[in-house]
């Protein structure tokens, strides 16, 4: 029998009760293709799985050529997809009792899976994966309570893109990167607005993008998730968010109401591309696909207001994780995987920065000399941050998809006037602390 895609992720995982994986759903086919029998000879077969495109599987797979070759009788059969279905299509494989041995975690679904035992913690397997060279907040990104339940893929961050061509054009400086603060974006992208007639705008950011909304809660001394999975930003704190960006869209910094419209997730369909606006916030780790489609001259500066807030907002992040179901066969040979993928030179030489900077600052450092130009920037960035004193990064705790939805719902009755920022703060908060039941 198979099993659908649009069937409930949640009555799946309650029906399984990712407890007892073997249960419920176990005798039912695979939705998410599954492992095939164990290879004869004794060999291992572990099944791997992520989202992404085929670049990203080709780089991979580079990668795993090489641990396969250093692990003799280990195979990984791979499985990838878009990112859109797979957070429902991996909750399929665990309800029907036939979890992938190594899985791409998200970050919004880590405390999901780890409350239930799903995931296999590191910390009961001391000295397979060696995670010395992890800097602490990048050890920390994988932590539910005092247990790890993976590593990071890669290691990235947010930061703001100007496209330099533009501001040489229309005679606009671009402000210090290192100390400036939203005010000065206002006024930056103002100018940029007056000085192309209106043909450019300054600056485009989606307010509904929790990784922005996160640095600019922090700023102001708040955790937008706290430890223990509570909401812990302020009505306060999303009334001004709200604001400033409707400020800045009043002034003509920011595209009038309606402009943007929802392209694509490829720098390639992007505005930046498209010359439309002159700046705005993206992962690091897509760094030289903006630079190359925006035309090869974007500078990369920090996140406005670092200098000015109660507290540092940016933090080191990651793409996603690997973590091991728990539920694995062959554990032993799963954890090999991932302390190679994390202490591998050779590994991440061929993976590159497709899932951000490697998470060992030893790694990083050994490869940055292979890589592009753009990557190099890109793995700069993320080095300097991580020698500085950065707030952690809190696990999303169940319930945070709602939160993200409502966000972004009423980022959009703000942007068209049906309720004011501060209406929508209050219904946002409201909304929050009833999806986590806090």
């Amino acid at each position: 029998m198979k099993i659908e895609a649009a069937l409930n992720r949640r009555n799946l995982l309650k029906a399984a009760g990712l407890t007892g994986l073997g249960m419920g759903l176990a005798a039912c086919g695979r939705g998410f293709g599954g492992g095939d029998d164990e290879p004869e000879g004794g060999a291992v077969q572990l099944n791997m799985v992520w989202w992404g495109d085929a670049k990203r599987a080709e780089k991979t797979q580079a990668a795993l050529d090489i641990f396969q070759q250093k692990n003799a009788g280990v195979t990984v059969k791979i499985e990838y997809q878009d990112s859109g279905p797979y957070k429902d299509k991996l909750a399929t494989r665990f309800a029907a009792g036939d979890p992938p041995d190594v899985m791409a975690m998200r970050m919004d679904s880590l405390r999901e899976y780890a409350d239930r035992g799903a995931l296999l913690d590191l910390g009961q397997h001391a000295g397979a994966v060696d995670l010395s060279g992890l800097s602490d907040n990048a050890k920390a990104l994988a932590a539910v309570s005092d247990k790890t339940y993976g590593v990071p893929a890669g290691l990235n961050a947010v930061g703001f893109v100007v496209n330099k061509t533009l501001t040489e054009k229309f005679g606009v400086a671009i402000p210090d990167g290192n100390t400036w603060s939203w005010d000065d974006l206002a006024t930056f992208a103002r100018d940029v607005t007056k000085a192309s007639g209106g043909k450019v705008y300054g600056t485009n950011f989606e307010a509904f993008t929790l990784a922005n909304f996160i640095v600019f809660t922090r700023q102001r001394g708040e955790d937008f998730y706290t430890e223990d999975g509570a909401l812990g930003v302020s009505e306060a704190t999303v009334a001004a968010w709200f604001g400033m960006i409707e400020a800045m869209r009043a002034e003509g910094g920011f595209p009038p109401a309606g402009f943007i419209e929802k392209l694509g997730a490829s720098a390639d369909q992007s505005y930046l591309a498209k010359g439309s606006i002159a700046s705005q916030i993206i992962p690091t780790n897509n760094f030289l696909a903006y630079n190359a489609a925006a035309g090869g001259n974007l500078a990369l500066l920090r996140i406005p207001g670092e200098t000015q807030g109660a507290r540092r907002g940016q933090s080191v992040d990651c793409p996603h994780l690997w973590s091991v179901a728990a539920q694995s066969k062959h554990k032993e040979e799963a954890l090999k995987l991932l302390d190679f993928l994390v202490n591998d030179v050779e590994a991440s030489k061929a993976t590159g920065t497709t899932r951000g900077v490697p998470p060992s600052t030893a790694v990083a450092e050994q490869i940055k000399s292979t890589l592009s130009p753009d990557d190099q920037v890109a793995t700069e960035y993320l080095g300097a941050l991580q020698k500085e004193q950065l707030p952690r990064s809190f696990t999303y705790p169940p319930g945070s998809s709602k939160i993200a939805s409502s966000l972004e719902s009423l980022a959009a009755e703000v942007e068209f006037k049906r309720q004011t920022p501060q209406q929508a703060a209050k219904t946002f908060i409201d909304a929050g602390r009833k999806a986590l039941g806090k």
